[in-house]
Formats: C-alpha cells, structure tokens, sequence
C-alpha cells in the first residue's frame, strides 16, 4: 500500500524537474508516514515554487492520494543534494 503512494510521490516530482533520474523518495514508519523527497539543488526552486505554492500543492495532492489509499497522517519533507 505504501508502494503504490511512493510511486504516485516519484511520478508527480518527476514530471516536474529537468533531472527526473535523480530524485528520491523515501520512506520513513512510525506514528505518522514521513516521506523525504530529494531533489538535485538546481531544481529545487521548481519543486518549491514562488512563495512555496508548488510544495504546498505537492503535499495537497500526496495527502489526498494518501487518503484514498486509506492511510490517515502523512507527513511530507522536500530536500535537496
């Protein structure tokens, strides 16, 4: 279940950059699912977006994925290399 969201996590990053073969998606188990995008620096500014609207949205969608796949509390941490 938590494969089908990483993935869904992957493509949606991934149509964003310029060096899809380079971002990450991790997972992390706990209380609550931590996911740690990685993303090279020189597309960092994509992924964020002005103001943080793009992140903001990216973490919109990936909770309502989340949701409809029946996990509850995600959280969502965007970094880079």
């Amino acid at each position: 279940m938590h494969s089908e969201l990483i993935a869904f996590t992957e493509n949606l990053v991934k149509s964003l950059v310029k060096e899809p073969d380079l971002v990450k998606v991790q997972e992390f188990l706990g209380d609550i699912i931590q996911l740690e995008i990685i993303v090279p620096e020189s597309d960092m500014g994509v992924v964020i977006g002005r103001g943080g609207k793009m992140a903001s949205a990216i973490r919109t969608l990936i909770q309502a994925a989340a949701y409809n796949m029946g996990i509850n509390r995600v959280r969502i941490n965007i970094d880079s290399f």
